[in-house]
This record gives C-alpha cells, structure tokens and sequence, in this order.
C-alpha cells in the first residue's frame, strides 16, 4: 500500500511540472505553494529537477520554512549549491538552520573551504556548534572551537574604506580588534590591528600597513596547540586555516581560556588518582562518580596487595625485631611526599613546555641532587630523634645499628622517591600517555612498595648475626 501511495504520488508530480512552469511564469505564487504543500517533499525535489536555476530558486522562496530544508535534502549537491548561491543570506541561513544536522554536514563537507566559512556564519550559535562538531574535524581540535566570526578585509582597500567596513560588518563579530586580510582565493596573506588602523592616514592603502607575519592554527591541530600558541605570542585571537590555507575561522582567548580550565581539571583529576571527569560535580550522576574512581581505585588496590606480598617476604625480621615497625611509617612516607613533589613539579613543567623529553637527563641529575640533600636533611632528623628518644622496648637490637637503619633508609628511599616521582611522567609521554597519570596514589604505592624492600633488607644486611 505504501509502495503504491509512493509510485501515484511520484506519478502526480511529474504531471503537474508543465502547471509549476505555467504558475511560474503567470506569477501565481499563491495557487503554486498551495498544490506544492499538498506534495511530499521528496515528489517536490523531483517535481523541480526539471526547472531552470532560476526557477528552481523561486519555488524555494515560496516554499514555508517548514518544507523548504526537507525539500532542499533531497537535491544533487550541483543544484543545492546552486539554489544557495541565487538565494540571499537570510534565507539560505534559514534552509541550513532547519536542515538535519547530518544531510546539512554532507552538504558542507563538499563545499570549498571558503564557502563552508560562509554558510557557519548564517547558523545560529546553537546549529554552528552541531554543524562544526559533524563537520569532520577530531574531537578535542580546534576545528571544534573556532568561530567563523570574524572580520576578513582587502588589501587593496584604503584605510577609510576599511573603517567603512567595520562600522557596517562588526557590530555583530566575535571580535574586531584584529583584522584579517585575504588574497582573493580567500587565503590568509597578512592581518592588522585595529589600534594601528585608527592612527593611520585614511588614504594610505591596507598593504601598506598590514603585518605579514602571520601566526596561524590548522583546524586539525589538538586544541591545546592554541593555548601554546596564544600564550607564547601573547596575541588574544588567532587565526584557523584549513589544509589548503584557507581562513575558515578564529580562536579568541576566552575560548582558550575555557580549554585551559578543562585540561586543567583533567590533569588534577588523573593525579587525584581517578578518571577526567567531564561535567560538573553536582552535574555528574552518583553512577558516574563511581566509575569514575572504581577503576583507578581497584588498580591502586591491587598495588597496595603488592606491599602486602613484599612485607611477606620479610617475615622473620618484621617479628624477629618489631622495634623496626615502628619506625615504617617514617621511612615509607618519606619515599611517597618526595614522589609526589617530583612527580607534581614534572608534570607541570612539562604540561607549560618549560622541559621537553629530550631533557630527561638533566631532570634526573638535578633531581638525584636534590633526592640527596634532601635524603640527607631528613635522614639526619631522624638520626635525631633515634639517639635523643631512644624507644623504650626490650630488643636486643644496638641503638647505633638502629640508627643506622633508619637514617640510611630514609636518606635513599628519599633519592628513590623523586627519581621516581620525576622520571615516571618522562616515561608515560615517551610512550605516548598523559603524563598527569603517574598521579599522586600511584606514586605513592611504588614508594612504599620500594621503601618497605630498602628498609627491610637493609635492616637484614646490618642485624644479620644479631640475635
């Protein structure tokens, strides 16, 4: 029945295009949207493939909105460009807005890069979004973030003539400080603060004053590539170009900004030791908090086992001479804040790009000097407070063999520590991970696993023949 209705209704359409060019040219407008809102938009496309462009351009201004982007859908590619190119801005910009997202991005994805620049900015600020986020460009890039607001002058154009401009075109922009200039295949070539603008001659030509020393982004680039970016040059806008070179849209620092807040979060997030969450808290539902934490959470679990076995290993010292329990907590927390510090001054620099891999060495020799030093101020401490309050407890264990003990463990589970604690963000970007997941927790849990080996052994190697 429905394969019928389909075929009838088809059928009536091709019977009625000579009655579409017949209204068409007696300007009967009225009759001709009634009889084309009783088809179905898909007879309606049909119907019309056989006008001029021309034509074709009519139909769709008398089309109700409602109608017209289901039309427009059903088109070739040549005759939608076509259409869109007779049409004027406002009603172009209402097709594409009403249009399926996903017919609306195969459409874009065909056009030129300039032209798709052209049609984002008829989209409302709701619809660019969707549009940019289907329109091919990766997750987290800066394709996603762009905007195609904003102000792309001629070279040729006078100073007054640029002014001109601006008064008629940026009212309505993302931001008028910085102008663009473009060659005529709409390639970015040079651009130009508007402070300069103003304090110069109104005849003297743009080329004459515009910077060619262009910064520019690719739209593909990861997102964090224009944080870099804006922050190196200090500039508050910064152009996207597509592979071709073609200027298709700008950066602003605000949006930067919004990166930086998110990546920022992600990072804290990872070294709490969880998963990036990517909303709110109070946004995010109790079942996302869960696996958020659960699966870090498990992992550190299973690490903190591993102490476990490793203090199995030492079982006839630990209840041989318990006095060397007491001071654990001492050698192993020691192992873990140096870690943490390192770890968290690592990947810090290397998320600002104050160190690169390729630095690694020098990282590690300032940090075993630093593990040393440090190693020895607390490991003198504790020799400290060994000989000053010796424990009361009947071991037959010498107190300068005590003492000795733990000061050597803390000193070098201290170098440990943070030769650990730097090295590991090194490792995790060499093999192409965040380094923020050598997070505090996990830090923390090989300190302590290599603490506890360094105490133990060390206290078996200096008591051994003691009874």
């Amino acid at each position: 029945m429905t394969a019928m209705r389909g075929y009838s209704e088809s059928l009536l359409s091709r019977l009625i295009t000579p009655d579409i060019e017949k209204m068409l040219a007696e300007k009967n407008f009225k009759d001709l949207r009634e009889a084309l809102i009783e088809l179905d938009p898909v007879d309606i496309a049909e119907s019309i493939n056989v006008l001029t462009p021309e034509e074709r351009t009519v139909v769709f201004r008398i089309l109700p909105r409602s109608i017209s982007a289901d039309v427009f859908e059903q088109l070739p590619f040549t005759e939608q460009e076509e259409i869109l190119v007779a049409m004027g801005q406002e009603q172009v910009a209402v097709i594409l807005n009403e249009m399926d997202p996903d017919d609306r991005t195969q459409f874009l994805e065909e056009l030129p890069g300039k032209v798709t620049r052209r049609l984002l900015e008829l989209l409302t600020p709701e619809e660019r979004s969707v549009a940019v986020n289907l329109l091919g460009y990766p997750e987290e890039s800066i394709g996603r973030m762009m905007t195609p607001e904003y102000l792309a002058i001629n070279q040729d154009w006078t100073v007054k003539e640029t002014l001109a401009f601006i008064r008629k075109s940026g009212r309505d922009k993302e931001t008028i400080n910085i102008l663009y200039v473009l060659d005529d295949q709409d390639e970015l070539i040079a651009y130009l603060k508007i402070r300069a603008l103003i304090f110069e001659n109104p005849k003297d030509p743009i080329r004459d004053i515009m910077n060619t020393q262009v910064i520019v982004l690719n739209a593909f680039d990861d997102q964090e590539t224009a944080s870099e970016a804006m922050m190196r040059y200090d500039l508050p806008v910064l152009p996207v170009v597509d592979s071709d070179g073609t200027l298709v849209g700008i950066v602003t620092s605000d949006d930067v900004l919004d990166v930086i807040v998110e990546e920022t979060t992600e990072d804290i997030h990872k070294m709490g030791g969880m998963a990036a969450l990517e909303e709110p808290y109070f946004h995010a539902s109790f079942l996302t908090l869960i696996q958020k934490r659960a699966g870090w959470l498990f992992i550190l679990f299973i690490g903190a086992m591993l102490i476990v076995t490793v203090m199995e290993q030492f079982d006839d010292i630990i209840h041989k001479f318990m006095i060397l329990t007491f001071f654990l907590p001492l050698v192993i927390s020691s192992g873990g804040n140096s870690g943490t510090q390192a770890a968290t001054l690592v990947i810090r620099a290397l998320a600002v790009q104050d160190i690169t891999l390729g630095d690694w060495f020098r990282v590690f020799l300032r940090e075993l000097l630093s593990g040393l030093i440090l190693g020895a101020l607390l490991g003198g401490t504790i020799l400290l407070r060994v000989w000053l309050w010796p424990p009361e407890t009947g071991s037959s264990i010498d107190f300068y063999k005590l003492a000795q003990i733990v000061t050597i463990s803390v000193a070098a589970v201290v170098v440990c520590g943070t030769l650990i604690g730097s090295m590991l963000p090194f490792l995790l970007q060499a093999l192409r991970f965040d380094p923020a997941l050598s997070s505090t927790p996990l830090v923390t849990t090989l300190c302590d696993s290599i603490g506890i080996v360094i105490y133990y052994t060390l206290a078996m190697i200096i008591l051994s023949g003691v009874t």
